[in-house]
């Protein structure tokens, strides 16, 4: 049975600026865990990656956590249509702060 052809991951453009409040030295992991977890099945939940049920800024968006502690979270919506995923946040969660390009969301 041949695969299925993989999803494309995107970017909006607001992401380049969350990334600059993130020291560099997590950037390649970061990249590396949107790329290794987005592109096969975005929609499979896991223990790290699920659909927001709550209101969020960004409605029918899943979450990826990721990290060493698994301190950074992505924000993504996905297109099963197009087969593309595209990222709309990335942050860093410590305890019930979670900050996004600097600003800061109480979970």
């Amino acid at each position: 049975m041949p695969s299925r052809e993989p999803f494309d991951v995107r970017y909006d453009e607001t992401v380049l600026g969350h990334l600059r409040s993130i020291d560099r030295r997590h950037h390649a992991s970061i990249r590396q865990a949107i790329e290794s977890n987005l592109r096969d099945e975005p929609t499979k939940v896991s223990r790290n990656r699920k659909l927001l049920r709550r209101l969020t800024r960004w409605p029918e968006a899943w979450e990826l956590r990721c990290g060493r502690r698994n301190e950074f979270r992505v924000f993504y919506r996905v297109d099963p249509a197009t087969r593309t995923v595209m990222v709309l946040a990335v942050g860093v969660k410590d305890r019930s702060v979670l900050r996004i390009g600097g600003e800061e969301f109480e979970r």
